[in-house]
């Protein structure tokens, strides 16, 4: 049995990094640590960030090419979109939902040390 495929995951990463963007800076965060937390969870660089952007990466396949998933991942716990994200299972879905908490978590203004799960 195929798990039916999101919408979300054929979603360019580029037509969503803005969005990430302008919800921190609309809360007084800068782009900068919208970058600090995505290359948190995945491991990419700034640069590997960019490339993702340039090349127009769908979600899926910006997942899939991280080069490091966050070790502490694990601990990003709550409500995304009405969802409790340990109850998401599906993988990609669930990291898709744990970047969506980050930037949440940055644009509700948490210091960035809690965010980072240190």
């Amino acid at each position: 049995m195929s798990h039916p495929v999101h919408r979300v995951f054929a979603m360019p990463f580029a037509k969503v990094y803005p969005m990430y963007v302008q919800k921190a800076e609309r809360k007084g965060r800068t782009r900068a640590e919208v970058d600090q937390v995505i290359c948190w969870l995945t491991g990419y660089d700034v640069v590997g960030l960019e490339k993702q952007v340039v090349c127009n990466a769908d979600l899926q396949t910006f997942f899939a090419e991280a080069p490091a998933m966050h070790p502490k991942r694990g601990q990003i716990t709550g409500v995304v979109c009405g969802v409790r994200l340990e109850d998401i299972e599906d993988p990609l879905m669930r990291s898709i939902r744990h970047l969506d908490k980050l930037v949440d978590e940055l644009a509700k203004g948490r210091p960035m040390e809690k965010i980072l799960r240190r």
